[in-house]
């Protein structure tokens, strides 16, 4: 389950609320993704809240991207999270899609590419493998609880970008607009064979959705409120367009066969998007969830 941080009725309680449950429920995973010029809270410090508001679920970042940080206090501050949580963390790392959050930092938008995201993650691992990268006294910490540091995951629906992250990911979180699984699984055969090639373990293979439940037309609509919303760099006419068919809405029983299409493909986790804060969406899929989770 993804918290709603990009709605606009956020407070602490809504937060700690939505954290609590998700940790409570039956998901296996917290995710929230980061932006820099929107009203999202900051995605490093909400994770210092979340290890604190939850004991159980794996806390995912959906994504940060690494060149609108310095990778030393970048390493540093997953590194604490990873503490706080004993080792709870997963961080799902992407290029970006929007030049105005490169613009807001004072970033290059010339780094936005893979080769300088594999850079940075090479950065990050020197710091969480204790490595001195300075004359300095004692090298940056604290060490991870994980031993070389979080899981890493690539953030991305090309395949270029995916193949290229195979040297260092342990696998993808993607997201999929359209709900196709069998175009879906075609993005997971390019990453088992990426992996394949690269001598690596069998990938981690996630993906990504929208949803709302309820009455089709009622819950179709909340959907396309939110990406108006969030889709703010896209002009209003082609949200429009594409919202009738981006994302899932619709009753509980459609969204559970739904996840096990994604299940039948070798999806190891679905990560769900909320359209709104409402708890009582996030009651309901938790219903969903765990009947799917019973079933097998």
């Amino acid at each position: 389950m993804t918290m709603p941080v990009m709605e606009s009725d956020l407070d602490a309680t809504l937060l700690r609320d939505w954290a609590r449950a998700v940790d409570d429920g039956p998901f296996s995973s917290l995710c929230w993704g980061e932006r820099i010029a929107f009203t999202n809270p900051d995605s490093l410090t909400l994770l210092g809240a979340l290890s604190a508001w939850t004991e159980r679920v794996r806390l995912v970042t959906t994504v940060i991207v690494p060149q609108l940080h310095d990778p030393v206090m970048l390493a540093k501050a997953l590194a604490t999270a990873d503490l706080l949580s004993q080792g709870r963390l997963t961080v799902g790392l992407g290029v970006g899609g929007r030049v105005e959050d490169y613009r807001a930092v004072g970033a290059d938008q010339a780094t936005q590419t893979m080769g300088e995201m594999a850079a940075a993650v090479a950065i990050m691992r020197r710091v969480w493998a204790g490595e001195k990268l300075t004359e300095s006294v004692l090298p940056v910490g604290p060490a991870p609880t994980q031993p070389g540091g979080p899981p890493l995951v690539v953030g991305t629906t090309g395949p270029k970008t995916l193949r290229s992250a195979a040297t260092w990911a342990e696998g993808l979180a993607g997201i999929t607009l359209d709900l196709d699984v069998a175009k879906q699984n075609e993005l997971f055969d390019v990453a088992r064979d990426a992996w394949r090639q690269a001598g690596r373990a069998q990938p981690y293979l996630a993906t990504s959705f929208w949803f709302a439940l309820g009455d089709r037309d009622e819950a179709r609509d909340r959907v396309r409120r939110h990406l108006l919303r969030y889709m703010n760099w896209i002009p209003a006419e082609y949200v429009e367009a594409m919202a009738p068919t981006t994302g899932w809405a619709g009753s509980e029983d459609e969204l559970a066969e739904v996840l096990r299409q994604f299940a039948a493909v070798g999806t190891d986790e679905v990560h769900l998007i909320p359209t709104s804060s409402d708890l009582g969406q996030l009651r309901s899929v938790s219903d969903v969830v765990a009947e799917v989770n019973r079933a097998g």
